[in-house]
């Protein structure tokens, strides 16, 4: 891309400057998960052709050329408050300084919206009807939590001149259209991406696979599952564990995640006896050391917009089983048992079993998989979709 399209011209003299960005985003940490992650790339990626200053509540990142700016907390709790008075504070300190506002939160203001969860709107009404559509309406008059997230979504994806939104699955953007149609002009798709390490596929993944255990005390031996998510009960660790307990006793489960959901799980890990056989290895700021312990990747997810841990681990040469394409934005470009196993129903245990099961028994569909991710994988680097975000930038600043 030529320095025109993100330099800015100064007045009065010969000179140009880099676009000023403002990035929002609440948490700019890697273990807060894949909208962060996403965020964060971006913002390496973007660093040196732009004046990139990041406004977050929790920042664990830094960057060369990045200035960061620390939102202050009045209240973590209700959410809702939270969310309101960030929105609030980034839009007086991001009025009058940058071209281009870049928000990754449901805020009213920014130029660039990236959305990376279904609408609120779409949560509550979408195919309701008659008695449950009044209902669902009676509980969003009396609760200030819903009132707030729908106004200030209705803001956030209102038309405005130069307003860019961007989604990160064409799954998303078809939810988008029709739920917000007024914004159908403004939406652009931009994938997540994965710049994989130059090891992420060893030559013996044998011993890369023993040595990446032993860091994590994982047992040596047997055939190791892995979930990475912080939200266990949307991922689907409930339909894991009952798979898990009806499949032989040399598969292990390692879970990667926060553990703020761990209690209700131990409940059921115990029930079902497998207490021996899950480990929780809490949030890793490099899940890399997971992705080479692990012989599957399981993500039997029920909201995913895109799933950015299936991208990663198939740069890993994982074999994923992942959600179909109703439940996860990832899926609708991939191929069952050509690049991914794809459930038909992510709450069957039995489905999962059955296809863990047959791909034990098939090395042969291991190794395709597992070729056929890398080579996925591969087409979504970071340079090239930084560039897809640039072209968002150049437009919201009216180039």
């Amino acid at each position: 891309m030529s320095t025109a399209a993100y330099a800015v011209q100064q007045q009065g003299c010969g000179s140009t400057r880099k676009l000023r960005v403002a990035v929002l985003n609440r948490v700019f940490a890697a273990t807060g998960g894949g909208a962060e992650r996403y965020s964060i790339a971006l913002v390496e990626n973007l660093a040196d052709r732009y004046e990139l200053h990041v406004f977050a509540q929790q920042i664990e990142h830094d960057w060369p050329g990045v200035t960061y700016h620390r939102v202050p907390t009045l209240l973590q709790k209700p959410r809702w408050f939270n969310q309101l008075w960030f929105a609030a504070w980034t839009w007086w300190w991001t009025r009058h300084y940058f071209d281009v506002v870049h928000s990754h939160e449901n805020t009213w203001h920014g130029n660039v919206q990236t959305v990376h969860v279904l609408p609120v709107k779409y949560n509550l009404f979408n195919n309701r009807n008659g008695l449950a559509l009044a209902l669902r309406w009676l509980k969003v008059v009396t609760s200030p939590r819903l009132l707030v997230y729908l106004k200030m979504e209705r803001c956030r994806y209102a038309v405005l001149p130069l307003r860019q939104v961007v989604v990160t699955s064409e799954s998303l953007r078809d939810v988008m259209a029709s739920t917000y149609p007024a914004c159908v002009a403004a939406l652009s798709v931009v994938t997540p991406g994965f710049d994989p390490p130059a090891d992420a596929v060893s030559s013996d993944k044998l011993i890369a696979q023993s040595v990446a255990r032993g860091r994590l005390a994982l047992p040596k031996t047997g055939i190791c599952l892995l979930l990475v998510a912080n939200d266990f009960r949307k991922k689907g660790l409930t339909t894991i564990l009952e798979a898990l307990a009806k499949l032989p006793p040399h598969h292990i489960l390692a879970v990667v995640g926060s553990r703020l959901q761990m209690p209700e799980f131990r409940r059921q890990i115990f029930r079902l006896n497998l207490s021996a056989r899950v480990f929780f290895l809490g949030q890793l700021p490099d899940v890399s050391g997971a992705y080479r312990a692990a012989n599957y990747l399981l993500h039997p997810t029920l909201e995913d917009t895109f799933a950015m841990v299936v991208l990663e681990a198939m740069a890993f040469g994982l074999p994923v089983l992942v959600s179909g394409p109703e439940h996860c934005g990832i899926a609708g470009l991939l191929l069952h048992q050509v690049n991914a196993w794809l459930l038909n129903d992510p709450r069957n245990p039995d489905e999962m079993m059955d296809a863990i099961m047959t791909l034990d028994a098939d090395p042969g569909l291991r190794q395709t998989l597992s070729n056929n991710a890398i080579g996925f994988a591969a087409g979504y680097r970071w340079k090239a979709i930084a560039q897809s975000q640039e072209v968002i930038y150049s437009a919201a600043a009216g180039f």
